[in-house]
This record gives structure tokens, sequence and C-alpha cells, in this order.
């Protein structure tokens, strides 16, 4: 080879593909809400990573071999921001995957990404369809068994829908009217994300302020009844009648 020869190129791998992250905005909503709830939820730990519409490259100097969860969790990555999730820079892939399944994307979700989530060893795999549409349940979870991913069955039923638990994240995925949500059985609440946290901590304050005026009017309402007894028995007194 020639002294002279040109260098390689250096390999690009995009941060983007340009398209939006969701079809509608029954899809962004939920996911937007699983990466947020997540983060918040792990936001301690600083061996989990939780991120959502990213890419992950698998397969050095193949740009093209990418993939780009709707939210994946990876249990024993620093939990710090990146571009891009480049495997052969991490120690290791994602243990969770959840795709929040549309029309346009169904056919990826339940194929092509599928394989490759198989492949890349990720340990449970989930879907949830907002609309109810096109998946029967709307929720459903697989776990991967010697390569193949396999139902979770034992959906435990709640009011209005059921819970499955998920093994790699220690936390219930709940469908509940058709709505769906973590949930943390040990502290049994509601994962939330950064709007149902304010908009709850609003809802406490207001019940807080409500509960300090209706205690402040039953000791107003205490105190005038006990100055009225106390005059009424001031005026027996200065009858004589007491």
């Amino acid at each position: 080879m020639s002294a002279y020869a040109f260098p390689l190129a250096e390999i690009v791998y995009p941060e983007s593909d340009g398209l939006p992250m969701a079809e509608s905005d029954f899809q962004r909503e939920y996911l937007m809400y699983a990466v947020e709830a997540l983060r918040l939820h792990f936001q301690p730990r600083n061996d989990i990573y939780v991120s959502g519409n990213l890419f992950i490259y698998y397969e050095e100097g193949n740009p093209k071999a990418v993939i780009a969860p709707d939210t994946f969790v990876v249990i024993g990555a620093p939990n710090h921001d990146r571009s891009s999730y480049k495997l052969w820079k991490e120690p290791k892939g994602p243990d969770f995957a959840l795709e929040i399944t549309s029309k346009s994307t169904r056919g990826e979700d339940q194929g092509a990404k599928r394989g490759i989530y198989a492949f890349l060893g990720v340990r449970e795999y989930w879907q949830y369809d907002p609309t109810g549409d096109y998946l029967d349940p709307q929720l459903q979870g697989f776990q991967l068994i010697e390569g193949n991913y396999w139902p979770l069955c034992a959906a435990r039923p709640i009011p209005g829908g059921f819970s499955l638990h998920s093994a790699v994240l220690d936390l219930d995925l709940r469908l509940e009217n058709g709505q769906f949500h973590f949930y943390d059985p040990r502290a049994q609440q509601l994962l939330l994300n950064h709007r149902e946290t304010e908009q709850a901590r609003q809802e406490a304050n207001r019940a807080r302020q409500e509960a300090e005026r209706v205690a402040a009017r039953e000791v107003a309402l205490r105190q005038a009844a006990e100055a009225r007894l106390a005059e009424l028995e001031a005026r027996l007194r200065g009858l004589g009648e007491i």
C-alpha cells in the first residue's frame, strides 16, 4: 500500500433519524411517562441507566446495526446522559425494553425488534397499545428463555384490569381501565412522572390547606361556644343560681 494512501473515513453514528418520536399523542404521552417515571424511581441508583428513543448501536463499525427502544433499562451501567448507547463502549446491554406500539410500528415491534432484543439478550420485552386497537390484551410482557421470548402469564387481577410483575425492575406493570402505570409493590404506590408528581403535590397542598381551614373553623366554633357558655355561667352566678 502506498505511503500516501488516504486514511479510512471516520465512521459516523447518527444520534437521530429525523423522525418524530411517536406516531400520535397517545403513544408520546406514555413514552414520556415510562422514561420519566423510571428515571425518577431509579434516580438514587448510580448503576442503573434509563432512557428511551435513544439509538443503541450493537455492532462496532456498522451504523446500520442500530435499534431505538421507546424505553429501556440497563442494570449495571453508569447513570449519566448519553447521545447514543454504543454496546462496545458500555459494560452491558439493556435488561428491559418497552415499546409503545402503534399502527405503524406494530409489525416491527412484534417482528424485527423482538428478534434483535432476543439477540442482544434483553431479559424482558414489553409492549403496550394505548388505543387498544392492535394488542389484546393491551399490555403484554415476555421473558427471554433460551434465546426466545415467552409470555409472562402470571397476571394478577386488580380493579379494572390486571397487573404483571417485572422481575428485572422489581416493579409491577399495571393495566387499569386501559391505562398503563408502573407500580412499586414495596412502597404500594404508583410511579409518577414529573407532571403527575407536581399534580399530586398540588392536590396534597390543597387538601392540607382545606384541612387547616376546617380545623381553624372548628377551633373558632369551639372557642365561641366556650365563650358563650362562660357568659351564661357568669349571668347565672350574678342571679345567684349557681
